[in-house]
């Protein structure tokens, strides 16, 4: 997986940078999502949602600001602090400037890494918000299986909440998605995953 991503990232910053910085921002991000306390905002994650998002390019607009989007949406990552997403796009804007990314487009991943935030689209002008909030929340609709290490690994993120605090506010969060009129927002994902998201969470909740 690490051989993969590697490549990956190499692959779309070398389009733009000299293979030393591409280096020196892959050690970063490397070192950011291994940080002994991502047990599920890992290398993990950004691999699932990289793999998915290579079936997508089809309806893909920009697949380059969608790629770096994936790659530093989660890079900054707390579980005390509620401000993870605003420094990730901030830290996203610094690294993409140093490699001479287009302006406007850096905007739009700076938008769309925000738009992880409460799971609501900023961008409408085509699918590739749609796109990026579906492929973080794909773990959703995995099969219970998968789903309960999941849920065990945002646990180890939150372990430094007693459970009289952390289980009304994660029964909270499931609440506010199963209250939604479609987890995902886009038919592919919709069609995949909703009807199992569904269960995962219910059942969750009864366990909470």
């Amino acid at each position: 997986m690490i051989d993969w991503l590697k490549t990956e990232w190499y692959n779309l910053a070398s389009k733009y940078c000299n293979a030393t910085l591409a280096e020196t921002l892959w050690i970063e991000i490397h070192n950011n999502y291994t940080n002994k306390t991502r047990h599920y905002h890992n290398l993990s994650h950004i691999y699932n949602m990289l793999i998915q998002a290579e079936d997508l390019k089809p309806e893909i607009q920009d697949l380059e600001a969608l790629q770096f989007s994936i790659w530093y949406h989660d890079i900054i990552y707390k579980s005390s602090k509620k401000d993870n997403e605003e420094k990730s796009a901030l830290f996203a804007e610094k690294r993409l400037k140093t490699i001479n990314f287009d302006e406007n487009r850096i905007k739009i991943i700076k938008k769309l890494i925000v738009s992880t935030k409460k799971h609501e689209l900023v961008l409408n002008k085509n699918l590739d918000n749609t796109y990026l909030l579906d492929l973080d929340l794909s773990v959703l609709g995995a099969d219970w299986e998968t789903y309960q290490k999941y849920i065990q690994n945002i646990r180890k993120e939150y372990k430094i909440y007693p459970d009289f605090m952390y289980k009304p506010g994660r029964k909270k969060v499931l609440l506010h998605f199963l209250e939604r009129e479609t987890l995902y927002f886009t038919e592919t994902y919709r069609n995949k995953y909703e009807v199992q998201a569904r269960k995962n969470l219910t059942k969750e909740i009864e366990l909470l």
